[in-house]
Parts: C-alpha cells; structure tokens; sequence
C-alpha cells in the first residue's frame, strides 16, 4: 500500500512535467495518435450494426436509422460536450497541482454519468414514439426503432459513464488507455451483438433489440474497467466515493464549460439539417449533392476530436499551472495542424470531387450538384478546422462561450444567407458560396476571440 501510494506522486509529477515541458508539437502528435483510433473504433462500430441489420429487412434498417442520431447525440454529448469540460477541469487541477481537488472532480464526474444517463433515460423513453412517428416512423419501421431504442436509451448511463470516465483519465494526459479501453469495447460488441441480433445456441434471436443489448453490454464493461482502474492506489487520478464532500460547486464547473458544449453539439447537427432542407427547394438532385458532399464535413469533426482531447488536456494542465504563453503556442499549433489537415482534404475533394460522391452515387445530376459545393466550400475546410480546433483549446481553458458563438454565426449566416441566396434564384452555386462563407466567418472569429480571451493576465480558474 504504501509503495502504491509513494508511486503516484512520482508517475503524477511525470505525466504532468509531459504536458508542461516537453516539445510542443510531438507531444500533440504522440498524445493524439490514441484518439484516431478511438475514431476508427466508432465508424466501425457505425458500420458494424448497418451490415447486420440490413440483413433484417428494410424495415428494420429504417427503424434502427430513426434512433442512430439520438444516439450519436448522446455520445457526442458524452464525449465532447460534458466529457471535454470534465477532461479540461481534471487538466487544469493538475496543471494547479491540486490532487485532491482532481479526484474530488473524478467523483462528481461519476455522478454526473449517472445523473445523464437517468435524463436521457427518462426523455427518450418518454418522447422517442413521438419523435420517431414524426420523422415517418410507421408500422414495421417504428415497431423495430421502439425495439432497438428502448434498450439502448434504457441503458444509457453505460455510454455516459464510458465517456466520462475516459475523459477523466484523459485529462491526467494519459489517451492510450482510454483509447484501448472503447477499442475493446467495440471488439466486444462486434462478438456479441450478432449473436444476440440472429440467436446462437441458448440465445434467442433478439432481432434490433439484439444490437441495442450488444452495445449497453460492450459500454457497460468498458465503463466497469474504466471505473476499477480510477479506483486502483497508483491511479493518477482516484475515483473515490467514500468520504468525497459532494457539493454544488464541481457540478457548475462541469456546466459552465460542458452546457456551451452541448449546444456546440446540437448546432453542428443542427447546421446540416437546415443546410439540407433548404437545399431541397432546388430539387432532389441538389439535395442529395449537398447531403453527400457534406458527409465530408462529418468526417472532418471527429478528426478535430481527435486532435482536441490532446488539446483540451495540454491547454488545461497548462492554463492551470499559469504557463499561459504555452498555453497559448499549444493552442495556435493544434490550431495550425487541424487546419492542414482539414485543408489537405477540402484541396483533394475541390480538384478531386467524384472520388469521394461517386462512393454513394452513381446519378450524373448527383455528382454534378457535388462537386459544385465542394468545389466551393472545401477550399474553406482549413478555416474550418483552426475553429475545430481552438474549440478545444478553448474548451482547456474554461471559457469555451466564444468558440460556441462563432459557430452559431457560421450557423446563422449559412442559413439565413443560404435561404436568401436560394429565393434570388443563385441556385446551388449561390448556396454554397454562403456555406463557404460561414465556415471562413467561422475559422476567422474564433481565432479573434481566442487572441483576445487569451490575452488576459490571469488564468480564469480556481485551482
């Protein structure tokens, strides 16, 4: 016990010394290298359950695609809204060296998970029915989104723990683990949820009830590591539920930075929804062009996250240690590397458009309209990604209001200015002259806002 406990000083002094010393630009790389597989991880976890619930029948397929993006809402708000503020608050205790405060935040944060779950629990058991039929949901469709939702949403806490938890560990600066865990995770999902979806022995066929149990039993043991490993002596940082001195004031250090978050989250679905529906007044072809041409955007946002949970930790452990001007280079570096990568692919899809629409259709009219916006938008994608990326910086410093402001503008001027566009008759061409807009407007005010937020002479924390 005492050995364990005369570690962890030592390993905790090393991590953080990592993360306040070390060369910026590899230790960005090397800390992020973890998350893109997390990334893999989940498209093929997306993948995975399409395949095999195609195998279904139509019906099924469609019913379980009404429930996908509630679910993914959830997850992204796991992991990137409420996980990045909890990652950012574990950083910058750290980074204060306040041990006990960062263990006093890992409990509030196991809390937390609970306290979601049971929301989304209660919302989506309540309202998805309604929610489904509105979108279509009729019959054998919304018999099979009622089948598969009602597991899924009624084991919700295991994908929130998962996520928070991970972001817990990652903001000790550790990504490797929590990256192996959810990998692992999705193995076992990939071994249990056909057995479960078509029956294997004693098991009976569960059809899309089958794929929701797959995935609350994967989480739910990627949870139960997670959760014994914050509790081991030499863990960085410990989960300790005995003894914690629950309060108010942790919960609002979660909200302040994790609520904007969540928003930040609903916006960037919210962008596409719109964006498509205003396209849809120039015809099938048009909308289906964006649609698909936008898919690209989605992929874009998942490799920012990757990126940005090693920012969040590197900006956080940073901000709180107040090395502001280190904090400051991370944050303008990840910026600098999200943005040539974002840009590397907005350069390939504008010269090369139909290598990536001709992957969903083979319609002249389609790959047309196609490459038209992203002949465009994706010059603009290196905008896009300095936002993505200071997002997360901003996220490691608390203060992530003005990041979620510039994305609303973004939202805001592609709407508004889409649908001006689209009533002057400027076609798809129009549109996506203001879509192009926004995400410039987008990269260019967040990295003004980030300038001058970051400027101030005293980190906004108390550690």
């Amino acid at each position: 016990m005492n050995d364990a406990g005369a570690s962890r000083p030592q390993a905790l002094a090393a991590r953080t010394r990592l993360l306040l010393q070390d060369p910026i630009l590899p230790t960005l790389l090397r800390l992020s290298a973890p998350n893109v597989l997390n990334l893999l991880a989940i498209a093929g976890l997306i993948t995975f359950d399409g395949l095999f619930l195609a195998r279904l029948g139509p019906d099924v397929l469609a019913g379980v695609s009404l429930v996908f993006p509630f679910v993914m809402f959830v997850q992204h708000v796991a992991a990137s809204g409420m996980g990045g503020a909890v990652s950012s608050a574990v950083a910058r205790a750290l980074g204060a060296g306040n041990r006990q405060r960062a263990d006093d935040l890992a409990a509030h944060a196991f809390v937390l998970a609970l306290v979601m779950g049971a929301v989304f629990t209660a919302v989506m058991l309540a309202l998805g029915p309604l929610f489904y039929r509105a979108m279509g949901g009729r019959e054998a469709v919304l018999a099979a989104a009622l089948s598969y939702s009602g597991v899924v949403f009624g084991g919700a806490v295991c994908v929130c723990m998962l996520n928070l938890l991970a972001n817990v560990v990652r903001g000790t600066g550790s990504m490797g683990f929590p990256a192996g865990v959810l990998i692992g995770a999705v193995a076992l999902h990939m071994l249990v949820s056909p057995a479960l979806i078509f029956g294997v022995g004693p098991l009976p066929a569960l059809g899309p009830a089958g794929a929701g149990w797959g995935l609350i039993v994967s989480f739910g043991s990627g949870s139960a590591v997670l959760f014994l490993h914050l509790r081991k002596p030499a863990s960085l940082v410990r989960l300790r539920l005995r003894g914690t001195n629950f309060r108010l004031e942790p919960f609002r250090e979660f909200f302040r930075v994790g609520v904007p978050g969540l928003l930040n989250v609903a916006i960037n679905n919210l962008a596409v929804i719109v964006l498509t529906g205003i396209a849809g007044h120039l015809g099938q072809e048009a909308a289906i062009g964006y649609a698909m041409g936008a898919r690209l955007e989605y992929i874009m946002i998942p490799l920012a996250f990757g990126f940005g949970t090693a920012l969040v930790a590197m900006v956080g452990t940073n901000w709180g240690a107040g090395q502001l001007q280190r904090a400051r280079a991370i944050a303008w570096t990840g910026a600098a590397t999200v943005a040539l990568a974002c840009g590397l692919m907005g350069a390939l899809a504008a010269v090369f458009p139909g290598a990536w629409l001709g992957l969903f259709s083979a319609d002249p009219q389609v790959l047309r309209a196609g490459a038209v916006y992203l002949g465009t938008v994706a010059p603009v994608y290196a905008l896009y990604g300095i936002g993505m990326a200071l997002y997360f910086a901003m996220q490691g410093t608390g203060n992530v209001r003005p990041a979620v402001a510039a994305n609303a503008a973004r939202v805001l001027v592609s709407a508004a200015g889409g649908a001006v566009a689209v009533w002057l008759g400027a076609g798809l061409a129009g549109l996506s002259v203001v879509v192009a807009c926004g995400f410039a407007a987008y990269g260019l005010l967040t990295a003004w806002w980030f300038a001058r937020a970051a400027s101030a002479r005293k980190v906004p924390e108390r550690a």
